[in-house]
């Protein structure tokens, strides 16, 4: 048979997915390291595209000769890692599922489980949103929000909130789109929304003369218009997994597959944040000019960072749909050849911000302070680059194969017991330079512990 044939069974009309579909044979029987470049160089590229989500803002906002209105939009960036960790339970346990559904040749589950995705961004958008902008204030000061930046923070923190619907269901909705395979779709729409979002941000910020506010609505609208080609990807049948009304409805089942790896997924996200906020707290001891120094250092970092996160997101489908289907020798390779790719390409952009580091904080404050501090910071957190994208596939091995409390403990060893305990201890001991140094120490350490245990981990499972 040929394309998508129309079948019936427990009487609903189903698209059985066929085996020569290109999006399963990359999964299923592509050489590893092709597979692995196929499925996750696009979703990298997808995210250097987010990176600019937060780089075009820093560099609209600093085009106003404010450092306060940029060390506030710093200070907000936690609430936007608590919304993509609230969407992380659809986008990381709904898509786990569903590649596994997929491999296990499943359909009727794996589109009960989209619909389920769909349901759940809808209502936990509406639970962060309303208590979210009810105690702003609170939230406010608890971002680490000082006299000098309180009100531009509060400013841009409420947009985001207010537009939360849209950054979840960017985030959950290309998520569940790269469970199946189609990666290109998901890679489209992260694009669209971004490019939204850059040309959205002078006409804001500057015609419209709202300054932070401005750049917080360009990006509400770019996540808007992300959303809506998820939309019509799903509703115009490209996708092979459709949300239909057969499918709406509640599943314990299906439900609990979701949480399982959603729920320790989002705890990770939660420890990241909490991290963030000591370390911000920590920072803003030394004045707002640390505080918007390191801001963009970490905007610059962010596009190291969502290489390897996009590489490993990529992976992640393609352990789903193996271990579904049960061959955990393509697993491996896949693992290796994860890492390798990965590792090459992260050494790769640590070697360039090593050598430009001075003129990339330039493009976003002309303030001499800022670039000197901004400059020493980049340069120190460039030292994780070669160990996080190890870990973040290991972490994403284990989601994808269910089992969430491994990726969970990692997390917890990397921020609990290293990472906090390492930013309080450094600080004290060295100042700034041992603070922005705790995170390379805690990541060489973290990565040896991922590595020893992913390999009692296959070896356990080969046994079974």
């Amino acid at each position: 048979m040929n394309g998508l044939v129309e079948i019936k069974k427990e009487g609903i009309t189903l698209k059985e997915i066929k085996k020569d579909d290109q999006r399963i044979y990359v999964m299923a029987q592509e050489k590893p390291s092709l597979a692995v470049v196929k499925m996750g160089v696009p979703i990298a590229f997808g995210m250097l595209f987010m990176v600019a989500y937060n780089l075009v803002d820093t560099f609209f906002i600093g085009l106003l000769h404010d450092d306060y209105q940029l060390a506030a939009s710093n200070l907000s960036y936690p609430v936007l890692m608590v919304m993509i960790a609230l969407s992380g339970i659809v986008g990381n346990g709904g898509a786990s599922y569903i590649a596994r559904c997929m491999g296990a040749d499943d359909p009727v589950k794996a589109n009960k489980t989209l619909m389920h995705g769909f349901e759940m961004i809808l209502f936990g958008s509406l639970l962060f949103t309303i208590p979210g902008l009810i105690l702003l204030k609170p939230l406010v000061t608890l971002l680490g929000a000082k006299a000098d930046t309180f009100t531009y923070t509060s400013q841009y923190t409420s947009i985001l909130l207010a537009g939360s619907f849209f950054t979840m269901g960017n985030y959950a909705f290309g998520q569940l789109l790269r469970s199946e395979g189609s990666v290109m779709y998901a890679t489209i729409g992260m694009i669209l929304g971004t490019v939204a979002n850059i040309l959205l941000d002078p006409l804001f910020i500057f015609t419209f003369g709202l300054e932070i506010r401005g750049a917080a609505i360009a990006t509400v609208l770019g996540n808007i218009l992300s959303v809506l080609f998820f939309l019509w990807v799903y509703g115009s049948g490209r996708s092979l997994l459709h949300p239909k009304k057969q499918y709406i409805g509640f599943d314990l089942s299906i439900f609990k597959e979701i949480m399982l790896v959603g729920i320790p997924h989002t705890l990770e996200q939660f420890l990241s944040t909490a991290s963030i906020l000591v370390l911000n707290n920590l920072a803003a001891l030394y004045g707002g000019l640390t505080v918007a120094a390191m801001g963009i250092s970490s905007k610059i970092m962010s596009f190291g960072n969502y290489i390897y996160q996009g590489m490993a997101a990529g992976c992640q489908p393609l352990m789903g749909y193996n271990y579904g289907a049960e061959n955990y020798r393509r697993m491996r390779a896949l693992i290796r050849s994860g890492i390798v790719i990965t590792t090459m390409i992260e050494l790769v952009i640590m070697l360039l911000y090593a050598f430009f580091a001075p003129w990339l904080i330039a493009l976003f404050s002309a303030n001499e302070q800022v670039i000197k501090i901004g400059t020493q910071t980049l340069r120190a957190a460039m030292l994780i680059l070669p160990f996080v994208g190890t870990t973040s596939i290991v972490r994403n091995v284990y989601n994808a194969i269910g089992k969430p409390m491994y990726a969970f403990t990692i997390t917890i060893v990397r921020q609990l017991l290293l990472y906090i305990p390492f930013l309080l201890l450094f600080n004290k001991l060295w100042g700034y330079k041992g603070l922005i140094h705790a995170q390379p120490v805690e990541e060489c350490l973290c990565v040896i512990f991922a590595v020893l245990l992913l390999k009692w981990s296959l070896a356990q499972m080969e046994k079974s």
